[in-house]
């Protein structure tokens, strides 16, 4: 690691040992201003995979690349100085094998400068996560709705419904297990959720899984509202930057073509 590596504040164990404390922040982040933001109120910036639709206009987070990750996990880095900084791993990248998932998680590690990733599954991905643990990559979890999974799962559908929900009691029953430091429950009912933020010693992150999990993660774009194709039911909008930003172009487009912009205090003199 480089001397100009910034020195994160928190780290895996810390966030771990927030288990029944104080809820634990997180949100995401892909560029290095919203990483400072992001770094000044949240304990956990993580760089999801969902940069390739928020940002990169995909449909879905599929096409994401170990590439694509490491460059925004290079832009968070520079970003972030105090929370901790977990990278997603995309999809095929870690499914194959565990030497396979150590491989790309340690690049990522390294090129990013990140403490931890990040990477879907439940019961599955035992075995990945533990031989990432024990190779020294610490790892969240996610389970319940896994979006690099979608066309397995047939949409973005509520997980753990009914019958469902020992399925999703085993997943993270099996992360735990594995080592990991936190897990993430997407889109689960509250009552699931509560139940296995009780069940496991590690800290449940939780989004659309109610709020008794020991934390809680939403999109940066989301929640700010410069996204706004869709809002899930989970998202809390606390801005509307994308209609204040199309109000503002819209007020710049008029006032340079009515020559308003750029007035007398925007433009430069003959003498010094």
């Amino acid at each position: 690691m480089s001397a100009s590596t910034p020195i994160q504040t928190l780290t895996p164990l810390a966030i771990r040992d927030r288990k029944g404390k104080e809820p634990v922040v997180c949100l995401t982040a892909y560029t290095t201003p919203i990483a400072k933001l992001a770094d000044a109120a949240c304990d956990v910036v993580l760089v999801g995979d969902s940069v390739g639709m928020v940002l990169h206009g995909l449909p879905s987070t599929l096409g994401v690349t170990m590439e694509m990750m490491i460059l925004h996990g290079k832009a968070v880095m520079r970003g972030v100085n105090r929370a901790l900084c977990v990278v997603d791993m995309p999809f095929g990248s870690y499914e194959e094998s565990p030497a396979q998932a150590f491989r790309n998680a340690s690049h990522l590690l390294a090129e990013t400068g990140a403490s931890a990733v990040k990477l879907e599954g439940g019961v599955h991905m035992k075995e990945t996560i533990a031989f990432l643990v024990a190779r020294g990559v610490p790892v969240m979890g996610h389970i319940g709705l896994t979006p690099q999974a979608v066309n397995v799962l047939g949409g973005y559908k509520v997980q753990g419904r009914n019958e469902d929900a020992q399925r999703v009691i085993d997943d993270a029953l099996a992360v735990e297990e594995a080592g990991a430091f936190a897990i993430v429950l997407e889109k689960l009912p509250r009552s699931l959720g509560a139940d296995i933020t009780n069940r496991l010693t590690i800290p449940t992150i939780g989004i659309g899984a109610g709020p008794e999990c020991d934390g809680q993660i939403l999109v940066i774009d989301d929640m700010l509202g410069l996204f706004a194709d869709f809002k899930p039911k989970f998202v809390k909008r606390y801005a509307t930057l994308a209609e204040q930003a199309e109000q503002a172009l819209a007020t710049y487009a008029q006032e340079v073509r009515s020559r308003v912009f750029p007035g007398p205090e925007h433009s430069f003199g003959d003498r010094t």
